[in-house]
């Protein structure tokens, strides 16, 4: 398991209707929170602010196709103009299983990363796929 020791936020947080929103910095817009998406949310802004990674890199909840099925990977990195990594995130009380596990690869049949990461805000695990076989990380990679 990867430790992840989040930045501070600095989101701007609204109640409208009964309902809270945070106004979501990369896709511009204002998004429901949800428990999923506080940890999609801080773990963004843990790729930016520690990891290095441009935000003009990243896509959110980017449309992929399996087959006929029409799913959306929660964050999807680029570089050199192709996908890097896939983050799956879960809200803080789902365990991070095989079920999690087969789900990114699933996402991954379309992507072809090279680091698949999993996350529920607590927990964080990260994988490389390397000639065929799949590693466990003890870090994630830097940008750069």
């Amino acid at each position: 398991m990867i430790k992840i020791d989040y930045p501070t936020p600095k989101f701007r947080i609204k109640t409208e209707a009964g309902k809270d929103w945070i106004f979501d910095e990369f896709r511009k817009r204002w998004i429901q929170i949800t428990p999923e998406e506080w940890v999609r949310q801080n773990f963004l802004q843990w790729l930016v602010q520690i990891k290095g990674i441009p935000a003009s890199l990243i896509a959110i909840e980017k449309e992929i196709k399996l087959g006929e099925l029409k799913k959306r990977c929660d964050i999807v990195v680029y570089k050199n103009s192709v996908p890097w990594i896939i983050v799956e995130c879960k809200e803080m009380d789902v365990k991070l299983d095989e079920a999690v596990i087969k789900q990114i690869l699933n996402y991954n049949i379309s992507l072809r990363v090279q680091y698949l990461i999993i996350t529920n805000g607590s927990d964080t695990f990260a994988f490389e796929l390397k000639d065929g076989t799949i590693q466990t990380l003890l870090e994630i990679p830097d940008f750069a």
